[in-house]
């Protein structure tokens, strides 16, 4: 089975994964409505079902014009914006936080981009495939959560609600994950250009653009991705919820914390699996880093078991498990 064809297997098992879980979804959420179960949290206003429409559709057109999503990446941020919408509306201030600064580092110096990159794109045009890997895993926990929890907000407290703080946490380590290692990955090849990225695994000095390259200026730019997410949803949490409810909850604030800490956790999980499992070879006929071996290739690291949407995937779903492990022993060890 060829690369091409693995990644598009890949795609679809995603895409049909998240499908079936939001139709199922769908038919919990009809059952809250009609009466079938007592949960009061799982019901939906039609304001709420407004918003979660018509905002990711303005968004996503805005983003379809200045040309930071195709077609099929369009239609797929669509429902993810939707779902996190619905869900929580911090969830979808994260992923609009994500959205914006991503976009925006995608396009920051792309002419030096494009000689490096096997397959820049003028304006980073996302497709559906990048999206599902970049959002899907939050998608998919937003969905557990409004299945659990409801549609709603909730301050983390995992004392009294550990499930929808457990959940709130790993939405936000999932997307702070994403945040972090973009920006890693469009600032710090960019930015003190004459720096050299070292490989994770060995610290040797590599190529721009090889998979598991890191740098100082990459480390600290996933920090800054993970922090823009967690002020999002601390901000969006401060804007929701009663202020009586706040002053009775634990602090808030460490959010900020957790999210900065998954930002730079997402991006270091994403480089060792990027050294390890993706193959990265330089192309002498091309110039630029290649995944794929070739006559004209020379190896630098990896294995070709996993390609650039599979490593963000899975650092994705490790991210999001540990974040919130991370979060309760923040809550319970310096928060009063």
């Amino acid at each position: 089975m060829s690369r091409d064809v693995e990644n598009m297997f890949l795609a679809k098992i995603l895409s049909l994964q998240i499908l079936l879980s939001l139709i199922f979804w769908l038919c919990n959420l009809f059952f809250h409505w009609y009466g079938a179960f007592d949960d009061t949290n799982a019901a939906v206003s039609p304001w709420r079902c407004l918003l979660a429409f018509v905002v990711p559709l303005w968004i996503v057109r805005r983003a379809r014009r200045h040309k930071s999503l195709d077609d099929s990446g369009a239609i797929t941020a669509f429902l993810v914006g939707f779902v996190l919408t619905i869900s929580n509306y911090c969830f979808f201030a994260c992923l609009l936080a994500f959205f914006t600064v991503t976009s925006k580092a995608t396009k920051f110096r792309g002419s030096q981009k494009r000689k490096f990159e096997e397959d820049f794109k003028e304006g980073g045009q996302r497709n559906w495939i990048q999206v599902l890997c970049n959002g899907g895993m939050a998608t998919e926990l937003a969905i557990i959560y409004m299945m659990d929890v409801g549609c709603t907000e909730v301050a983390i407290d995992f004392s009294r609600k550990y499930n929808a703080s457990w959940l709130s946490m790993a939405v936000v380590g999932a997307l702070a994950c994403s945040c972090g290692d973009t920006l890693a990955s469009e600032l710090g090849t960019v930015i003190f250009a004459s720096w050299r990225p070292r490989l994770i695994t060995t610290l040797r000095s590599v190529p721009k653009g090889t998979n598991g390259g890191v740098s100082l200026v990459g480390l600290i730019s996933s920090c800054l991705g993970g922090f823009v997410v967690g002020v999002a949803f601390y901000l969006m949490l401060l804007s929701q919820l009663p202020s009586d409810y706040m002053d009775a909850s634990p602090a808030q604030w460490p959010v900020i914390v957790v999210a900065t800490i998954a930002g730079l956790l997402g991006s270091v999980i994403d480089s060792l699996l990027g050294a390890t499992l993706q193959y990265s070879g330089f192309s002498k006929e091309r110039q630029c880093i290649v995944e794929n071996a070739g006559e004209d290739v020379d190896w630098i690291s990896g294995v070709g078991i996993l390609d650039n949407h599979s490593v963000n995937l899975i650092a994705g779903l490790l991210t999001s498990m540990l974040t919130p492990r991370i979060a309760f022993a923040i809550w319970r060890n310096f928060v009063i």
